[in-house]
């Protein structure tokens, strides 16, 4: 018999975590590389706790406050019917052979019903970030970076708004060490809810965290526009009306004109002989009058008179009146035409005044939104049924319900149960990390008790959330928990077991 080595011994005084690929050796009293799970005294421990949802009463009022990571459960009771068991602090299902950390029974309006609760390891996820702003950030597919890393890219723009796509399995997975790290914690930090600081190739630098205004180029944005150009020329026309010849909406996709556009022709709004340069729609509404940037309605334009032409001296008169006004109202000037049919400006008119006020008031506060997007496909299944196709088709035919953390998701159409969630629906700290690298995020499928049986679901391992709210855990559990803690449905989020 061969003697022991060092290296033998060492791992002698060490446990196996099991709890991911990274597969850890975990010293006493030492916590494993996901800072998720520990050795305490030779016990596979996990560090954070299970976070139960108790319902709030049907007045709106919180049955008990949030408690933030610093409470631990006063061991009050938890009417069983108004406790939901999310999967944050559950455990995950790795090796996915074995069933998931909690399978759960309930009774719901006499029902009987099944919620499976498991946190899941996703190498295949990211984050979609929508940013108030109309400032342009960077083009379309620039690189986003964090610490000189490509963590994601620009992608299309929505109404009001610039959108990100960050993470995916490329950039996890696909690119070299530091980069797969970069990602992964930017993606953990976004979806925790903490800032971030993002650089776009050839564009702004940003702050992001959800929740919270976003900041460009160190400048905290305030509010996004109440609408594109033309839109706003048609919201405020009447409002304008005989209190100014022209009114011109800047905007980097569309400029409204109210003399030419069909709302001002509606009112009767006459001709003013204006010349905008960029490319004519229709009537009253052009495209690129300017090039993108942090400027007037998101153009580069730091003086708005650089879009237009010379006035038809067959139409305009000296004295004629002109208002220039950006879309969130931010930006905004007075002019009147001189003798030369030159624009001249000079102080806002008080009349005027209040219509600039109104563009501001209609403008929402800007914020910045996260949603985190996972693949619930793969091996998760197994955790759930020992046919993973079936939780598929119970999940498509609406048999089955998708949850976060208690949080309700979108689930998009086509193949396999590719969800996507607003992170801040979820408690706090819902989101882990596994240093392979990917994130953890909690998942729960809800479902009838009969569903479940037909889909082949692990019946043996179901355990009564009585059994779960007593400190109970399943036989499918090889760690202790962390003890359990409670918070509150938040206003937002309908109860996610169905009544």
């Amino acid at each position: 018999m061969t003697a022991k080595t060092s290296r033998d011994k060492r791992v002698e005084e060490k446990i196996r975590c099991d709890a991911c690929p990274v597969m850890c050796y975990i010293a006493d009293g030492k916590s494993g590389a996901c800072d998720r799970y520990a050795n305490e005294g030779g016990q596979l421990i996990r560090l954070d706790p299970l976070m139960v949802m108790q319902r709030r009463v049907d007045d709106g009022g919180e049955l008990v406050p949030f408690l933030d990571s610093s409470d631990a459960w006063d061991g009050d009771l938890i009417t069983p019917q108004d406790a939901f068991v999310t999967a944050v602090g559950a455990g995950t299902t790795y090796p996915d052979y074995k069933p998931a950390p909690f399978i759960v029974s309930s009774i719901v309006d006499d029902v009987d019903m099944v919620t499976v609760v498991s946190e899941g390891i996703f190498s295949y996820c990211g984050a979609k970030v929508k940013i108030d702003t109309d400032r342009h950030i960077g083009p379309e597919r620039a690189l986003v970076r964090v610490d000189g890393e490509p963590v994601g890219h620009v992608t299309t723009g929505e109404y009001g708004s610039q959108m990100l796509s960050l993470g995916g399995v490329h950039h996890l997975t696909g690119g070299g060490k530091k980069e797969g790290r970069v990602t992964c914690a930017t993606l953990l930090a976004l979806c925790n809810g903490d800032a971030v600081d993002l650089q776009v190739d050839d564009g702004s630098s940003l702050v992001l965290q959800a929740g919270k205004a976003p900041v460009i180029n160190g400048v905290v944005e305030a509010r996004m526009r109440v609408g594109c150009g033309s839109a706003t020329i048609g919201m405020f026309a009447a409002q304008w009306h005989n209190l100014v010849d022209e009114v011109v909406i800047v905007d980097d996709h569309i400029t409204g004109v109210m003399s030419e556009h069909q709302a001002g022709k509606v009112i009767g709004w006459p001709a003013t002989g204006i010349k905008i340069l960029g490319r004519r729609s229709t009537p009253g509404r052009y495209f690129q009058v300017a090039e993108p940037g942090t400027g007037w309605g998101g153009t580069n334009l730091t003086d708005p008179l650089a879009i237009l032409g010379p006035f038809d001296p067959k139409i305009a008169t000296p004295g004629q009146s002109l208002l220039m006004v950006s879309t969130t109202g931010e930006q905004f000037a007075y002019y009147e035409l001189d003798q030369d049919l030159q624009p001249v400006g000079t102080a806002m008119p008080v009349r005027l005044q209040p219509s600039i006020k109104r563009i501001e008031e209609n403008c929402e506060p800007a914020l910045t939104s996260v949603s985190f997007m996972g693949g619930a496909g793969g091996s998760l299944r197994a955790g759930v049924t020992e046919n993973p196709v079936m939780l598929t088709r119970s999940v498509k035919d609406a048999l089955t319900r998708v949850t976060c953390g208690g949080a309700p998701v979108f689930i998009w159409p086509g193949g396999g149960i590719t969800l996507m969630v607003d992170v801040t629906s979820l408690p706090e700290n819902a989101f882990g990390y596994v240093p392979t690298p990917a994130l953890v995020a909690p998942i729960e499928f809800t479902m009838r008790k009969d569903d479940y049986i037909a889909l082949g679901g692990h019946v043996d391992h179901i355990m009564s959330i009585d059994d779960v709210l007593a400190g109970k855990v399943g036989p499918q559990n090889d760690h202790d928990l962390a003890g359990k803690r409670r918070f509150s449905q938040q206003p937002q989020n309908p109860w996610p077991i169905r009544r």
